[in-house]
């Protein structure tokens, strides 16, 4: 996979859209959309209407519909989140770019939201295609060390198929786990988020759709922080 000395950080605008002064108003736009939600109304003309309603740029809109979600969707996902302990000798199933790119985003210094069910998100996207950046090998290399401290048996990646470079980031989650003598398996898959949210295994994702149907999740982004041991801007929008 070539290497396109790229980062998977900050926006160039990030500083002022998510300024601090700014962030009451995220978390109005975060209640007000949970709220429509919540009364049944469709995520994307919900979404347009509270972003029309602040005046939201497209990266706040991004960020507050992954922190919004309904009460009812709260007490789902409470209820099937899975403790850190449960993955101590257990096998797990990885939503391979959503993990990935999120603790890329946090090697890159990129912003990560807190949402109302307590999930870290990034703000990455990857729009079809992959991209290799700087922060691809350290960020599998401390998947794999979060991984292992937490006790975890077995771990399957699956990769979105029709997704670009898809066939690459598997041969090197491959090659990276032969390297560490991780228990890894990576697969592609055309059906990632319903595979994951049918898995009778704990799913590791903070997808809000697989998040609403899996039987069994953990996100693990607040132990990656703490291994991580170094400063980062979480900004809750709860």
């Amino acid at each position: 996979m070539p290497h396109h000395q790229q980062h998977r950080g900050k926006h160039p605008e990030d500083n002022k859209l998510f300024a601090n002064e700014y962030v009451p108003v995220l978390c109005n736009a975060v209640a007000d959309l949970s709220f429509l939600l919540g009364k049944g109304y469709a995520p994307d003309p919900a979404l347009t209407f509270v972003g029309d309603h602040y005046q939201l740029d497209l990266r706040q809109r991004r960020a507050i519909a992954r922190a919004a979600c309904s009460d009812a969707a709260i007490e789902r996902r409470k209820k099937h989140r899975a403790a850190i302990e449960d993955l101590q000798g257990a096998n797990v199933v990885i939503d391979g770019y959503n993990f990935l790119i999120t603790i890329e985003s946090l090697l890159g210094g990129g912003i990560l939201i807190r949402g109302r069910d307590g999930c870290i998100r990034d703000l990455a996207g990857i729009h079809g295609t992959y991209r290799y950046v700087e922060e691809t090998l350290p960020a599998i290399d401390l998947a794999g060390g979060v991984l292992r401290m937490l006790g975890v048996a077995h771990a399957e990646w699956l990769l979105d198929a029709p997704v670009s470079n898809s066939g690459r980031l598997k041969a090197l989650l491959a090659d990276q786990a032969v390297e560490h003598e991780w228990d890894w398996d990576v697969r592609l898959s055309k059906n990632v988020d319903t595979v994951l949210a049918q898995s009778k295994e704990i799913v590791v994702t903070a997808d809000s759709w697989i998040l609403d149907r899996a039987e069994r999740w953990v996100s693990l982004a607040d132990h990656l922080i703490e291994k991580l041991k170094q400063p980062v801007r979480i900004i809750d929008l709860a």
